[in-house]
């Protein structure tokens, strides 16, 4: 965060880098009238500092809202670093953090996987069942309604305990799960099965991205973190080919696409098993643990009693108190982004089969063809993103993608394969910076919370695309081709798309995100915690030396002049 905001007048939440402060300090400065709220815990300086203008607190003031409007153009200004070759940058990565990205990545590509499995399947559902297709993605909106849970409690997990065993456990849920859904007999008995699913779904992006990108060093995270969201295109292609390999070429159908689809994440959990704990969170938990130890016997009480969860939940409460309005931008943000992501591939093979009128194999080719586009577009932009800034990347494809909808929902022939692999191309390529974007923005003490509730509450927020499309579809019939009822869903995907682009053009522009400044300071903390740890130190030696280097400078204080002596008064009637 820049000087500037302490200028006087402002009334900015201002955030010392140049001091210390005791840990867990309050003190209320007044500005020119203005009072705000300072708070600095010198000893996790990363999880509590608001990025790029963007400071937390209980009002804001019409200078400050002024003031950060101002800064969003001169903040999309690219940051000064080399264009490296992405190849020197993946080159640098040991066995370890290949083995925990392949994780994560494998168990996101699985989730997206068991998902599409409805939105492929959801003709063939509808005709097994009896009922129209829009009754069917009910079982699409539920889960995406009900992911936000698991976000919750998965993600509080994973930040509590790590994110190993989270990870285990949905993945564990998804094969029950999987294998119950194609054992359903009525809609009803599916709904509720495709409902527990989404809180099993829900809670696994927050610790998978965490497993992927956390012990990343920092120029690998953009290009990872595009190639870790395209997880969920490589979850969609590979739903397509089996989609077109196991439901018109078997006897159960759909029924089986859904049980071959438990079969794999019990490979991708003997494979998380025997891999560690991510050197990151263990770092982090012992320097909260140590830090938590030290204030107590600092102030006399040397008897510290479940050291962890008390140093946990006082991380956790002080994060959301400063981080409150942050946390609300990232739901917005993830409210359009998801809506993109249904709003383009929900429907579209619906679209392509009882409107365009092709086959199955034509469908599956430029279902393939689009998720290729996605994989390559979130992997390049990813990586761009890094040397060009994470907003610019992903307001380019914005308007790259506003621009390819009608070439997406106009023709009616396979030139639809190339409209395709554009236009997800893009859709993969905003999605591509979202990862390593969400991280840098919560806080360390929350991160996987953060990052994966922020995500499924935009889920739920997007919930109901696919209803939306397909009951305004109906109101758009098409004459019958063979006895089969159609609907003009092209119709409706270009409109819902283009509102959905210029949605996240807007957000995006306005948000923040990571300064240069930030960035240096980003990237320096994760190289030293690897240099410390190929050295052949202790991961959780590191987290408690951070505690005793720090406390010699815990007794710097700021000058009496510009503390109010009544600020925990203050503070406590706030």
């Amino acid at each position: 965060m820049g000087d500037d905001l302490a200028e006087p007048g402002l009334g900015w939440l201002y955030l010392s880098q140049t001091r210390f402060f005791k840990a867990g300090e309050y003190r209320l400065i007044s500005q020119s009238g203005c009072w705000g709220l300072l708070f600095y815990r010198d000893h996790n300086r990363q999880s509590f500092k608001m990025r790029n203008y963007m400071a937390a607190g209980w009002f804001y003031s019409p200078a400050q809202i002024a003031r950060y409007l101002l800064t969003r153009p001169s903040s999309l200004k690219p940051p000064r670093s080399h264009l490296r070759n992405p190849y020197s940058i993946l080159k640098e990565l040991d066995k370890h953090q290949w083995l925990m990205f392949l994780a994560g990545f494998l168990g996101w590509t699985w989730d997206a996987f068991d998902f599409f499995t409805v939105s492929l399947t959801i003709t063939e559902i509808a005709a097994d069942f009896n009922v129209e297709n829009s009754a069917v993605s009910w079982g699409l909106t539920v889960t995406l309604m009900l992911r936000s849970v698991g976000a919750l409690i998965f993600g509080t997990m994973s930040d509590r305990y790590g994110r190993k065993w989270p990870m285990i456990i949905n993945l564990a849920l998804f094969i029950v799960l999987e294998m119950a859904s194609g054992f359903c007999n009525t809609l009803s008995q599916f709904l509720g099965v495709r409902a527990l699913y989404g809180i099993a779904m829900g809670g696994l992006f927050g610790p998978a991205a965490a497993t992927a990108l956390e012990d990343l060093p920092y120029d690998a995270r953009g290009v990872l973190s595009g190639l870790f969201q395209q997880g969920y295109a490589a979850g969609y292609l590979l739903a397509s080919i089996f989609y077109r390999a196991l439901v018109p070429t078997t006897s159960h159908g759909w029924r089986s696409l859904f049980w071959f689809g438990a079969a794999p994440p019990v490979f991708i959990i003997a494979f998380r098993w025997w891999l560690p704990e991510t050197n990151t969170f263990q770092v982090m938990r012992a320097e909260r643990e140590a830090q938590l130890i030290a204030d107590k016997e600092r102030s006399g009480h040397s008897e510290v009693r479940a050291a962890g969860y008390k140093a946990w939940i006082r991380d956790s409460w002080i994060a959301i108190k400063l981080n409150w309005v942050l946390f609300v931008y990232m739901v917005i943000l993830m409210t359009g982004f998801n809506s993109c992501s249904h709003g383009s591939q929900d429907f579209y093979p619906t679209f392509l089969k009882n409107q365009v009128l092709l086959g199955p194999t034509d469908v599956t080719v430029i279902s393939v063809v689009g998720q290729i586009g996605a994989l390559i577009g979130g992997t390049t932009l990813g990586y761009v993103s890094t040397f060009f800034g994470r907003r610019l990347t992903m307001l380019f494809a914005c308007v790259c993608g506003g621009a390819l909808v009608p070439a997406y929902i106009i023709p009616r022939n396979m030139s639809l394969v190339a409209s395709a692999f554009f236009l997800q191309f893009m859709v993969g390529g905003v999605w591509g910076p979202i990862p390593i974007q969400l991280m840098e923005l919560a806080p360390e003490a929350l991160r996987t919370t953060a990052v994966g509730l922020t995500y499924q509450l935009g889920n739920l927020a997007s919930s109901a695309s696919a209803t939306i499309q397909a009951v305004i579809g109906e109101d758009y019939p098409l004459p019958p081709h063979n006895g089969v009822k159609r609907f003009d869903y092209g119709k409706v995907i270009g409109i819902f798309m283009g509102a959905v682009w210029a949605y996240q053009f807007l957000f995006l522009f306005l948000g923040p995100e990571m300064s240069e400044s930030e960035r240096a300071e980003y990237a320096a903390q994760a190289n030293e915690l690897e240099n410390l740890r190929k050295a052949g130190h202790r991961l959780t030696d590191i987290g408690i030396e951070r505690v005793k280097t720090r406390q010699a400078g815990q007794d710097q204080e700021m000058p009496p002049s510009s503390i109010d002596k009544t600020a925990g008064e203050h503070l406590e009637k706030a």
